[in-house]
């Protein structure tokens, strides 16, 4: 992770604490962050209009008839481990963003989140079935594990130059509706990156010697994406007072948090909305520094069931001096190298953006991420509600969709939030008076 005192171009420190920043001029934006953040002139082409996305889409996929673009927005004032951090999400809704660089302001002001995370090691599995004595069989792979993993890393023979490869080999017998099977587990550190394609492909190259090993046949070789070895998790502490807001005192705020994270934890109902808040800024990091985004919900709904019924992935709790203390867990398998990031460059300089040198320290920052969207988010429905907040951000995209020209939009939505009354209909009634006026 970036150095906070790490300078741009321009001698400017890096922060995340950019005061203002939503308020510059697009251009003004760019210049600042290439100073913060030390970015090229080639960094900067890489975040302006992706001209060349359909080029490159018709290059990776077939039947490509476009390409459709999400916003990259830049969360503010962030601090992870002592370091400022800035955001980057790619992600179309506004008040995601805002309530990620609220929260964040809120626990920067007592030093910010601390996250932790395991090392890369993922699960791929190869599937056995058909077997007359399922028990033994596992019992001759796991004597066989020393060569099975030896080949393994021969197909990871890259992997394991830069320090990983594979590590472990285990296998459970599981009685299912077709029979008693053996799942074998190859254990893989993917070191910084993903690791998909790399464990797939180690779970195929097995599949003939455990078939000779077993004498059953060989069903699905594939990784799992509930990674509980891969796990990130994130704490923080805020304060009482932090939370106050518009009449309500921060002790009630704090009561408030404490009995809607009560409900998420009886009710699997809650839990859902509760948790998918958690991932509205964890899947916006990943689809802006080219990660997995489906995975990584797979396995946080996967790990949310861990306990044999669906519950919150943040635990929220009263410290002896009124103090909110909050705490994540969840799977991170996320990359810093591969080749989502390499084909596509404006995913590069966010990583670049946020200062990170691995994958661990990336799902730390995720994790961080999630902590703080979850807590933004309980504040919101236990004071004024998420709704007012959520319209009064939504208002300029109502008045875009109203066909609003660029230069009309602030206008007409601040009408709108300020008549209360924000939807299409009125957005185009107000752009029909400025017209006809």
């Amino acid at each position: 992770m970036r150095e906070s005192a790490h300078p741009g171009e321009a001698g400017v420190a890096y922060t995340s604490r950019l005061s203002g920043f939503h308020r510059l001029p697009l251009d003004d934006r760019q210049r600042l962050l290439a100073d913060v953040a030390d970015l090229s002139e080639a960094d900067l082409l890489a975040l302006a209009a992706d001209s060349d996305a359909t080029t490159s889409a018709d290059a990776a996929l077939e039947n490509v008839i476009g390409s459709l673009s999400l916003p990259l927005a830049i969360a503010t004032n962030l601090i992870v481990n002592g370091h400022d951090v800035l955001v980057p999400m790619a992600i179309e809704e506004p008040s995601v963003l805002a309530a990620l660089s609220y929260g964040a302001l809120i626990t920067r002001r007592t030093g910010g989140v601390s996250a932790t995370s395991m090392d890369s090691e993922i699960i791929g599995q190869i599937q056995v079935y058909g077997l007359e004595d399922p028990q033994s069989a596992c019992a001759r792979v796991l004597e066989s594990a020393e060569t099975l993993l030896a080949a393994a890393n021969t197909r990871l023979a890259r992997m394991v130059e830069r320090g990983g490869g594979a590590r472990a080999l285990n296998g459970r017998v599981l009685r299912t509706r077709a029979g008693d099977m053996l799942v074998v587990h190859l254990i893989v550190d993917v070191r910084d990156a993903m690791g998909a394609n790399l464990v797939n492909s180690a779970c195929e190259a097995l599949a003939p010697a455990i078939v000779a090993l077993t004498g059953g046949e060989i069903g699905v070789r594939v990784l799992s994406n509930l990674a509980d070895r891969r796990v990130a998790r994130a704490t923080c502490r805020v304060t009482a007072e932090s939370l106050a807001r518009d009449g309500v005192s921060g002790e009630r705020v704090v009561g408030g948090i404490l009995a809607a994270q009560a409900l998420a934890e009886a009710d699997p109902y809650r839990a859902a909305t509760h948790n998918k808040g958690i991932l509205n800024g964890i899947d916006a990091v990943a689809l802006a520094t080219g990660n997995d985004w489906r995975a990584i919900e797979a396995g946080a709904h996967a790990y949310a069931t861990r306990e044999g019924t669906y519950r919150p992935l943040t635990s929220w709790e009263r410290d002896e001096a009124g103090d909110l203390m909050g705490a994540i867990e969840l799977p991170m398998a996320v990359g810093t190298h591969g080749a989502a990031v390499r084909a596509h460059r404006a995913s590069a300089v966010a990583l670049k953006i946020m200062g990170v040198d691995s994958a661990r320290s990336l799902a730390e920052i995720m994790a961080a991420v999630g902590l703080v969207q979850n807590l933004a988010a309980l504040r919101a429905l236990v004071t004024e509600g998420i709704q007012q907040g959520h319209m009064r951000l939504h208002a300029r995209q109502v008045a875009l969709a109203a066909g609003a020209p660029a230069a009309e939009v602030d206008v007409l939505a601040a009408r709108m939030v300020a008549e209360g009354a924000i939807s299409t209909e009125r957005a185009r009634e107000l752009l029909r008076g400025r017209q006809e006026n």
